[in-house]
């Protein structure tokens, strides 16, 4: 009897969580489309590196004769800055070249300045459409996260999964939706930076199969981070130091699986000495604060920058604007994203072992040092040079470590408090969205609810800005409910039913403490 009344129940289980992923794209897409080119941080710069990211190919990227300094990539790409800090009237009124006309450009990785691993993956998307080819790359991303994300809620142990999923829900609104749903390297350092760790921890658990896929799957993610961006790459090292902590034992068998992290964090420290963006570690970025030197003392700069080290965690929630910092979220956002995100971690304190609070004790360090010493050799203040999406894979990180269930101890929520998270989140979401859309159809100054009214730029699509929110709006709010309702409710539940009795381990091997 019991067998025969759990397979319909892991049935219906699996038919509503598994729509998940469905409604989680469909809220992505609505993201990717929500601001036109240009407007993630230094498109200026990304664009034209992804269009050169596999070389020189006619009408696409071409050599500037007398300048190697320079490629010569569609007028699009090149003139795309437009649409930044000047709610886009430059961009509607300026002269606009004929189709195909190239610009030269010096903005790109053309020196090796950034790791050339996702420029050149997002190259295969090129074509000659500009608009349709950065459309169809934010949706890759989207796709990406959204399929990696599956990937491993299906690898993972139950009480795993609950990690990931929470992690996502409190982390991911409003800078996470924007980043992955663009086209800067950023949102590959997004999906490593809450995913990576948890995906070795799940390999180190694993046996068989299911620990093999969870390796490919870690070296997927760990790629993806350090071919991004620089400091993904040493986040990458850091999720190994993380995972470590977290399942060492003293055996042979966690020996030989410590070789794969191992080469891990080679090929983080590969990516890293090789891109020009390591050399920020020594000399900063340059510039100071606003652009000048900074006439205050090292110890005022210190002191000053650490009382304001908090803004840029918060920054990820909602405290600092969108795209290049110039699309400011209302209070309903930052307010609700830094409330739910802070009560959720505290709560999962609940489950707490030794090796649990030094793995949060070393991200926690992580989160004050490495903000605070680029700060210091940049001769910055909090505000300038040092963004909040530079250490938002620490914070998801964070979050995730503090999420994770210690073995007898598990992080439970009431039906109550998972509504209001989704709730909360679910309308954070949802006013994020339609302030980045109403910048750019109109701007700022336009207060309208309704996104059709005052519009002077969208595609050229049937669908209007309105479609775009509510089903955005709509996709997320049913994503987030079903797999915050189903992971933290009804899983619990079944997993007595489904999962088996965990066999005792002999008396001669240590047990990890999660």
């Amino acid at each position: 009897m019991p067998v025969s009344h759990s397979a319909p129940t892991r049935r219906r289980r699996w038919s509503y969580i598994g729509l998940v992923p469905i409604f989680a794209l469909l809220a992505l897409i609505a993201w990717a489309v929500s601001s036109p080119i240009g407007s993630s941080p230094d498109d200026d710069y990304h664009l034209p590196s992804i269009w050169c990211g596999l070389g020189d190919r006619p009408g696409i990227c071409e050599t500037v004769p007398g300048h190697p300094d320079q490629r010569a990539v569609p007028n699009a790409i090149a003139d795309s800055k437009c649409n930044i800090k000047i709610l886009n009237v430059q961009c509607r009124t300026r002269v606009v070249p004929p189709p195909g006309t190239m610009t030269p450009t010096m903005r790109g990785n053309f020196e090796g300045i950034y790791p050339p691993v996702y420029y050149s993956f997002m190259s295969i998307f090129v074509t000659p459409n500009v608009a349709a080819s950065v459309i169809g790359m934010r949706i890759v991303n989207a796709v990406l996260f959204v399929g990696i994300t599956t990937l491993l809620y299906l690898l993972l142990a139950p009480s795993r999964r609950r990690t990931l999923l929470w992690t996502w829900a409190i982390g991911i609104v409003p800078l996470g939706a924007f980043l992955v749903a663009s086209n800067n390297p950023s949102a590959w350092a997004v999906i490593a930076g809450g995913s990576l760790w948890l995906s070795l921890v799940g390999y180190f658990e694993s046996q068989g199969r299911r620990a093999i896929w969870l390796g490919v799957l870690s070296v997927v993610l760990a790629v993806m981070g350090a071919g991004a961006r620089a400091d993904s790459a040493l986040y990458t090292v850091g999720a190994v130091i993380v995972a470590g902590i977290l399942t060492a034992e003293r055996t042979r068998a966690f020996l030989l699986k410590a070789i794969l992290p191992a080469a891990l964090v080679i090929v983080g420290v590969f990516f890293y000495l090789t891109a020009g963006q390591s050399a920020v570690a020594s000399s900063g970025f340059g510039g100071g604060s606003g652009g000048k030197a900074n006439p205050v003392s090292m110890s005022s700069l210190l002191w000053n920058n650490l009382l304001n080290l908090p803004s840029l965690w918060a920054g990820n929630l909602g405290t600092w604007g969108l795209g290049w910092l110039d699309t400011p979220m209302p209070a309903i956002v930052s307010v609700t994203c830094i409330a739910l995100f802070g009560g959720v971690t505290f709560a999962g304190l609940r489950s707490a072992s030794t090796r649990k609070l030094l793995a949060l004790g070393a991200v926690t360090l992580a989160l004050i040092v490495v903000p605070m010493w680029a700060l210091y050799v940049s001769r910055a203040l909090v505000g300038f040079q040092i963004q909040p999406r530079y250490i938002f894979p620490l914070l998801l990180m964070f979050a995730g470590v503090a999420l994770l269930s210690v073995r007898g101890r598990p992080i439970t929520f009431s039906r109550l408090q998972v509504g209001v998270v989704a709730v909360g989140i679910a309308i954070a979401n949802s006013a994020a969205l339609h302030i980045n859309l109403r910048r750019y159809i109109s701007g700022l100054q336009v207060t309208d609810p309704n996104l059709n009214h005052f519009v002077t730029w969208w595609w050229h699509v049937p669908i209007t800005p309105m479609v775009v929110w509510v089903v955005g709006s709509l996709a997320f709010g049913v994503a987030i409910w079903l797999a915050l309702w189903y992971v933290a409710i009804r899983t619990p539940r079944l997993e007595a039913l489904e999962e088996p009795a965990e066999p005792v381990e002999p008396v001669t091997r240590p047990v990890a403490a999660v």
